[in-house]
Formats: C-alpha cells, structure tokens, sequence
C-alpha cells in the first residue's frame, strides 16, 4: 500500500471509493464540492497495485471567535469494502493529520465513530468547550490537538465549510 496525494486524475477514483465505501453518493459529492469551494484541503489517497482503494480529506473549519486559530475538519475517509480493516484508513489518517501538523494547523475535528478515532488522540471535543453546531452525540464530535496545549482556553462552535450543510 502507497499513500500519497491526491491527483486531478484520481477524481473520478476518489469518487468510485466514497461510494462504494458508503453505499452512496453523499460523500463523493461533498468531495467534489469541495474541491470546488474550499482552498488549503489535504487529500490524500491509498493505491494497493496501482488502484486507489482509500481516500482521506482535511477541509478549513473556523472556531467561532478564533480566526486566529487554523483548524481542520477530517472527512469524508473511505475505504472501499474489499480492502477493509486492513489498516488502509487508518495509514490515511496517520498520514493527514502529519501533513495538518506539517500545515501549522493547531488541531482536528472529526465528527465520526467514537470506537474508531480515539487511536489518534481524538477525544470529545466538549472537553476544550468546543462543539460542532451539528445534532450528533457528544462522543462523535471529536477533537485532536497537534500541538499540545494549543486549544488550551479557547472554546466556541466550529464551523464546517457549507458543502456540508447542503449535502
């Protein structure tokens, strides 16, 4: 297994994935929309023998009251069905959340299965005082800090970029 960045050319792989991963074109769509929309995204992809079989994507978010603070949303992360539990999702979330830190962001959010994200750190977020402005249980919005202390008195409502309200 390879993890690198994603190319112009792997699009319509990148969506092949998120669909078969998901059952749908949901996440596929907001791919697509924020390759369009958003600057600064982290995109990364899993090729086993020369198929991309992963795809993982950092997008901005804003923290209310914070501009001064770079943050990161992890998601949409798929892997397609045949290649699973295999580490691919995992390798690209290692991957992303190096090229954040590299990037100066301060942190990560994710809003995802709480069994699965804690092995990077991820810890709910309300914990900094930070929630996600989205009806989901406490435990699925989750945050990692990449650099330690640094969302340390700071607390507000994260702001997704909008794709993710119109998806």
């Amino acid at each position: 297994m390879h993890i690198r960045p994603e190319e112009i050319s792997d699009a319509s792989a990148v969506s092949a994935v998120n669909a078969a991963a998901f059952g749908s074109t949901v996440e596929a769509d907001i791919v697509e929309a924020l390759r369009q929309r958003a600057d600064e995204l982290i995109s990364l992809v899993a090729e086993t023998d020369g198929e991309v079989v992963g795809h993982v994507l950092f997008s901005p978010v804003s923290l209310a009251g914070h501009s001064e603070v770079q943050l990161m949303g992890l998601g949409p992360m798929a892997v397609v069905p045949t290649h699973q539990r295999q580490g691919i999702g995992s390798a690209l979330v290692r991957a992303g959340l190096k090229k954040c830190r590299r990037k100066g962001c301060s942190a990560v959010v994710v809003i995802g299965h709480p069994e699965y994200y804690p092995r990077f750190g991820f810890v709910p977020a309300s914990r900094f005082g930070i929630s996600s402005g989205h009806d989901v249980p406490d435990n699925a919005f989750m945050l990692v800090e990449l650099e330690r202390g640094s969302m340390q008195g700071l607390s507000g409502q994260v702001t997704y970029n909008e794709v993710f309200t119109n998806a």
